[in-house]
Protein backbone atom coordinates (compact mmCIF):
# COMPACT_ATOMS: atom_id res chain seq x y z
CA UNK A 1 0.00 0.00 0.00
CA UNK A 2 1.03 3.36 -0.76
CA UNK A 3 1.72 6.42 1.75
CA UNK A 4 0.23 8.80 0.00
CA UNK A 5 -2.85 6.51 -0.42
CA UNK A 6 -6.09 8.39 1.34
CA UNK A 7 -8.79 6.70 2.90
CA UNK A 8 -12.18 7.18 1.40
CA UNK A 9 -15.04 7.67 3.76
CA UNK A 10 -18.36 6.30 2.94
CA UNK A 11 -21.02 8.79 1.84
CA UNK A 12 -23.53 9.98 3.87
CA UNK A 13 -27.16 10.06 2.71
CA UNK A 14 -28.57 13.73 2.58
CA UNK A 15 -31.82 14.75 4.07
CA UNK A 16 -33.92 15.59 1.56
CA UNK A 17 -34.85 18.87 1.40
CA UNK A 18 -38.05 20.07 1.29
CA UNK A 19 -39.45 22.19 -1.83
CA UNK A 20 -41.43 25.53 -1.05
CA UNK A 21 -44.83 25.65 -1.11
CA UNK A 22 -46.30 27.17 -4.16
CA UNK A 23 -48.51 29.93 -3.72
CA UNK A 24 -51.07 28.99 -6.52
CA UNK A 25 -54.18 30.51 -5.81
CA UNK A 26 -57.21 30.75 -8.81
CA UNK A 27 -57.58 33.97 -9.78
CA UNK A 28 -60.49 34.76 -9.15
CA UNK A 29 -61.81 37.82 -11.84
CA UNK A 30 -59.42 39.07 -14.73
CA UNK A 31 -58.32 42.95 -14.21
CA UNK A 32 -59.80 45.36 -16.55
CA UNK A 33 -58.14 46.29 -19.30
CA UNK A 34 -56.63 49.88 -19.60
CA UNK A 35 -58.02 51.80 -22.35
CA UNK A 36 -55.38 52.82 -24.97
CA UNK A 37 -54.25 56.21 -24.75
CA UNK A 38 -54.65 58.34 -28.05
CA UNK A 39 -51.47 60.51 -27.57
CA UNK A 40 -49.34 56.87 -27.94
CA UNK A 41 -51.12 55.53 -30.97
CA UNK A 42 -51.25 59.52 -32.91
CA UNK A 43 -47.14 59.44 -32.06
CA UNK A 44 -46.67 55.48 -33.39
CA UNK A 45 -48.92 56.70 -36.54
CA UNK A 46 -47.52 59.92 -36.94
CA UNK A 47 -43.51 58.19 -36.68
CA UNK A 48 -44.79 55.85 -39.34
CA UNK A 49 -45.86 58.16 -41.79
CA UNK A 50 -42.67 60.57 -40.85
CA UNK A 51 -40.04 57.61 -41.86
CA UNK A 52 -42.68 56.79 -45.35
CA UNK A 53 -42.38 60.63 -46.40
CA UNK A 54 -38.47 60.36 -45.90
CA UNK A 55 -37.68 57.16 -47.24
CA UNK A 56 -39.81 58.77 -50.41
CA UNK A 57 -37.89 61.83 -50.34
CA UNK A 58 -34.50 59.68 -50.75
CA UNK A 59 -35.59 57.66 -53.20
CA UNK A 60 -36.58 60.73 -55.63
CA UNK A 61 -33.37 62.77 -54.65
CA UNK A 62 -31.42 59.59 -55.71
CA UNK A 63 -33.41 59.09 -58.97
CA UNK A 64 -33.29 62.87 -59.46
CA UNK A 65 -29.20 62.48 -59.30
CA UNK A 66 -28.90 59.70 -61.71
CA UNK A 67 -30.86 61.63 -64.35
CA UNK A 68 -28.55 64.67 -63.59
CA UNK A 69 -25.56 62.03 -64.03
CA UNK A 70 -27.04 60.03 -67.36
CA UNK A 71 -27.13 63.77 -68.80
CA UNK A 72 -23.46 64.98 -67.70
CA UNK A 73 -22.22 61.62 -69.04
CA UNK A 74 -23.89 62.53 -72.32
CA UNK A 75 -22.61 66.28 -72.51
CA UNK A 76 -19.51 65.16 -71.53
CA UNK A 77 -19.31 62.01 -74.06
CA UNK A 78 -20.51 64.81 -77.13
CA UNK A 79 -17.17 67.32 -75.90
CA UNK A 80 -15.05 63.98 -75.81
CA UNK A 81 -15.95 63.77 -79.84
CA UNK A 82 -15.49 67.43 -80.48
CA UNK A 83 -12.51 67.46 -78.69
CA UNK A 84 -11.29 64.88 -80.85
CA UNK A 85 -12.67 66.03 -84.00
CA UNK A 86 -11.08 69.39 -83.12
CA UNK A 87 -7.56 67.54 -82.35
CA UNK A 88 -7.55 65.79 -85.89
CA UNK A 89 -8.40 69.47 -87.53
CA UNK A 90 -5.52 71.11 -85.65
CA UNK A 91 -3.07 68.22 -86.72
CA UNK A 92 -4.17 68.25 -90.56
CA UNK A 93 -3.71 72.21 -90.18
CA UNK A 94 0.23 71.55 -88.40
CA UNK A 95 0.94 68.82 -91.03
CA UNK A 96 3.87 70.30 -93.65
CA UNK A 97 1.97 70.13 -96.76
CA UNK A 98 -0.43 72.70 -95.21
CA UNK A 99 2.47 74.85 -94.17
CA UNK A 100 3.97 74.78 -97.43
CA UNK A 101 0.50 75.90 -98.90
CA UNK A 102 0.12 78.57 -96.13
CA UNK A 103 3.68 79.92 -96.97
CA UNK A 104 3.99 79.83 -100.96
CA UNK A 105 0.36 81.81 -100.51
CA UNK A 106 2.24 85.00 -98.47
CA UNK A 107 5.07 84.94 -100.89
CA UNK A 108 7.88 82.76 -98.90
CA UNK A 109 10.06 80.63 -101.30
CA UNK A 110 12.65 77.94 -100.50
CA UNK A 111 16.06 79.13 -100.16
CA UNK A 112 18.69 76.84 -102.71
CA UNK A 113 21.85 76.16 -101.05
CA UNK A 114 22.84 77.46 -97.79
CA UNK A 115 24.84 80.01 -96.21
CA UNK A 116 26.96 80.20 -93.42
CA UNK A 117 28.51 82.51 -90.79
CA UNK A 118 31.43 82.61 -89.46
CA UNK A 119 31.32 84.14 -86.31
CA UNK A 120 35.19 84.81 -84.93
CA UNK A 121 36.30 86.41 -88.26
CA UNK A 122 32.61 86.94 -89.93
CA UNK A 123 33.55 85.45 -93.27
CA UNK A 124 30.32 83.90 -95.27
CA UNK A 125 30.21 80.35 -96.87
CA UNK A 126 27.88 79.47 -99.20
CA UNK A 127 26.32 81.32 -102.03
CA UNK A 128 25.91 84.42 -99.79
CA UNK A 129 22.80 85.75 -101.70
CA UNK A 130 18.87 85.88 -101.41
CA UNK A 131 16.69 83.26 -102.52
CA UNK A 132 15.19 83.99 -106.31
CA UNK A 133 11.40 85.21 -106.15
CA UNK A 134 10.41 81.65 -108.08
CA UNK A 135 10.11 78.36 -105.55
CA UNK A 136 11.61 74.79 -106.28
CA UNK A 137 8.89 73.59 -104.16
CA UNK A 138 5.59 73.55 -105.48
CA UNK A 139 3.34 71.95 -102.17
CA UNK A 140 0.37 71.35 -104.87
CA UNK A 141 2.11 70.48 -107.84
CA UNK A 142 1.66 66.94 -109.39
CA UNK A 143 4.25 65.32 -107.29
CA UNK A 144 1.67 66.12 -103.95
CA UNK A 145 0.59 63.56 -102.03
CA UNK A 146 -2.69 64.37 -100.66
CA UNK A 147 -3.54 64.68 -97.61
CA UNK A 148 -6.49 63.36 -95.89
CA UNK A 149 -6.71 65.29 -92.37
CA UNK A 150 -7.03 68.38 -94.63
CA UNK A 151 -9.38 67.64 -97.37
CA UNK A 152 -12.48 69.70 -97.68
CA UNK A 153 -15.70 68.26 -95.81
CA UNK A 154 -18.85 66.33 -97.80
CA UNK A 155 -21.13 69.47 -99.08
CA UNK A 156 -24.15 69.25 -97.21
CA UNK A 157 -27.72 66.93 -99.20
CA UNK A 158 -29.67 69.17 -101.03
CA UNK A 159 -33.10 70.25 -99.27
CA UNK A 160 -36.27 70.10 -100.99
CA UNK A 161 -38.92 73.12 -100.86
CA UNK A 162 -40.92 70.82 -98.54
CA UNK A 163 -37.96 70.69 -96.16
CA UNK A 164 -37.01 67.14 -96.97
CA UNK A 165 -33.58 66.21 -98.01
CA UNK A 166 -32.81 64.63 -101.13
CA UNK A 167 -30.93 61.27 -101.43
CA UNK A 168 -29.46 59.77 -104.05
CA UNK A 169 -29.08 56.48 -102.07
CA UNK A 170 -31.08 53.52 -103.19
CA UNK A 171 -33.02 52.02 -100.50
CA UNK A 172 -34.58 48.25 -100.48
CA UNK A 173 -38.15 47.88 -100.78
CA UNK A 174 -40.27 48.99 -98.21
CA UNK A 175 -42.04 45.79 -97.16
CA UNK A 176 -45.97 45.73 -97.02
CA UNK A 177 -46.61 42.31 -96.87
CA UNK A 178 -45.04 41.24 -93.27
CA UNK A 179 -41.64 39.75 -93.68
CA UNK A 180 -39.70 37.74 -96.39
CA UNK A 181 -39.51 34.31 -95.79
CA UNK A 182 -38.57 31.42 -98.58
CA UNK A 183 -41.50 29.13 -99.49
CA UNK A 184 -41.20 25.75 -97.83
CA UNK A 185 -43.31 22.21 -98.47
Amino acid sequence: MSLNATVRQPAQPLAPTRAPERRLRPVAEPRPRRKPKLAYALVALGGALAIGAVQIALSLAITQDSFALASLSSQQRELNLQTHALQEELTGLNSPQVLATEAAKLGMVVAGSPSYLRLSDGMVFGVGAGADWTSTVDPNGAGAVSNSLITAPPAETPVNADGTATTTQDLPPAITDGLPSPTTR
